[in-house]
């Protein structure tokens, strides 16, 4: 059994549920594991029902199990792949799969498929059970090009990289808004939330540094809605990170009042795409591998669903 304690500091956090506090503000585990993993929880010393609404000051302290230890196992799957060689294998993620087994997600991932498709990777990572060969990742939401190792060789030899920030990521996005200037960057440091532990904010202090450029490719301007302020615009854009932080280009995107279309947890509903999923998609990667000396770059096309899109923006007005 764990403990963890958390005062309730935060004024959003008042009136929310324990088991949601305990999910987003602790990220303890999910919501749907709660009645599951607590053992006993106590708000101000007294035993307290999971949904209890919470006040400003409240002190919580929680008894709770270890999640079930997570294996991946293979699985036959679907891959997309642009490249493969002995020592990586690059393939073009498509937008829905989680990258690797965790918590609510055991099967139906990448690793699952890369296990079933390289015989040999179990093997050779042995002391790796959920993450063999991975070396960076994609949220589940977003599509794209995800390099791979096959051996412990190359997965050092690629992950060297991407710690001194020498590979090139360009990024495909459409923004609900567009950036001012046209070109730029964000430079931010960005942490945790603490109150919605799924989500990541901007903040002055604390964090760490991230970077992004941007670049607007094209302006879309929607018809009017009735009632509406102004006219909505829409920008289709290349996003170029050079850090890797969690939800690094959603977070950055949104800071500059710009979300991502379709983003579940930093954009809004959208009355022109009201069925829009995350608009944004890994395009390229530019990384040298194992045995070579120059750099590749390996693309992944558009998608269907931004295909769609820009199809449908392209009957509004451009500016």
């Amino acid at each position: 059994m764990k403990t963890a304690q958390a005062r309730v500091e935060d004024t959003r956090a008042v009136g929310a549920r324990l088991d949601v506090f305990l999910a987003d503000a602790m990220g303890l585990f999910s919501r749907s594991q709660a009645r599951i993993r607590v053992a006993d929880v106590r708000v101000n010393g007294k035993t307290a029902r999971l949904s209890r609404k919470l006040k400003l000051g409240d002190v919580i302290l929680v008894e709770y199990a270890d999640a079930p230890p997570v294996c991946a196992l293979p699985e036959e799957l679907p891959l997309d792949i642009l490249f493969e060689n002995e020592d990586v294998i690059v393939v073009n993620k498509p937008q829905g799969m989680v990258v690797h087994p965790g918590s609510g997600n055991p099967t139906g991932t990448l690793v699952n498929a890369l296990l079933f498709h390289c015989g040999e990777l179990g093997r050779n990572f042995a002391g790796e059970t959920v993450r063999p060969g991975i070396v960076h990742r994609l949220d589940k939401d977003t599509s794209g090009v995800m390099i791979s190792a096959k051996n412990p060789r190359a997965h050092e030899f690629l992950a060297a990289q991407f710690a001194a920030r020498k590979t090139r990521k360009r990024y495909t996005a459409i923004l609900r808004g567009c950036p001012r200037p046209a070109q730029g960057k964000v430079e931010t440091r960005i942490k945790r939330d603490p109150v919605s532990r799924k989500k990541f904010i901007c903040t002055e202090s604390g964090g760490r540094i991230a970077l992004t450029y941007y670049a607007v490719l094209r302006v879309f301007t929607a018809p009017e809605k009735s009632g509406a302020k102004e006219a909505s615009l829409y920008a289709y854009a290349a996003l170029r990170p050079r850090t890797g932080r969690t939800h690094q280009l959603r977070v950055h995107m949104r800071h500059i009042a710009a979300p991502i279309l379709g983003d579940p947890l930093y954009g809004r509903q959208d009355p022109f795409f009201s069925d829009a999923t995350l608009m944004l998609h890994a395009h390229r990667l530019g990384i040298i591998i194992p045995g070579e000396t120059e750099l590749r770059e390996f693309t992944a096309p558009l998608p269907a669903r931004f295909r769609d899109a820009l199809e449908r923006l392209q009957s509004f007005s451009p500016r």
